[in-house]
């Protein structure tokens, strides 16, 4: 059975895991890693209450090696984004593992950028900045993650297939981060899961 940490890992496919902390000694601690997240803008036209709904994976690139190792196991996924405070993003995240539906619940902070989020981890390093890189709100949304130095992209649709010119648009954005093709991965267009019962939900927003 996949741990806690596995679970999230593989249901969220963020970026990779952050490397391991030094040990105690005498060298200075080195500098926070700079985050390439500081030159993605948001779009000024962003509205937030219009990003709530329901959204479903249409594709993703990362140089997680846990999720090229598990590309075969890739699933429908969606989530809902309600705004909770009218600032923070409360999104519930469902996909199935092991054939059961499973419900991921997190909220993302506002950031002092325009667009800009912090998902708050509950280990040292383990924070998630989050950028909403480009939507039409309607149609579809391209999301940006980064842990540590680790950067991934989403593209979200609010159906599970999306224009080709936004496929293409994505693609392009990609390499605008450093991405490529050959760390972008497509999800299925069917299967999702609409709910999870109590056994199956990983609730990250309680302290």
């Amino acid at each position: 059975m996949l741990s806690r940490g596995a679970l999230l890992l593989l249901a969220l496919l963020l970026a990779a895991p952050p490397g391991l902390g030094q040990g105690p000694g005498r060298r200075r601690r080195p500098p926070p890693p700079q985050s390439l997240l500081e030159k993605v803008a948001a779009p000024a036209e962003l509205r937030l209450p219009e990003l709530a709904g329901r959204w479903f994976l249409v594709g993703m690139a990362s140089r997680c090696s846990f999720l090229a190792d598990h590309s075969h196991r890739l699933e429908a996924t969606a989530m809902t984004v309600t705004i909770g405070d009218g600032q923070s993003l409360d999104v519930s995240t469902f996909r199935k593992l092991d054939r059961m539906c499973w419900e991921i619940r997190q909220r993302y902070f506002p950031a002092q950028a325009h667009g800009h989020f912090l998902l708050k981890g509950r280990g040292h390093g383990s924070k998630v900045d989050m950028v909403v890189g480009e939507t039409d709100h309607s149609s579809y949304a391209i999301l940006y993650y980064q842990k540590g130095r680790s950067i991934s992209a989403k593209l979200y649709g609010r159906s599970s297939q999306v224009s080709d010119a936004v496929i293409d648009n994505f693609e392009q954005r990609l390499r605008a981060v450093g991405l490529s093709e050959d760390v972008t991965y497509y999800f299925p267009t069917y299967g999702f899961c609409d709910s999870a019962d109590e056994f199956h939900i990983l609730d990250e927003t309680k302290p």
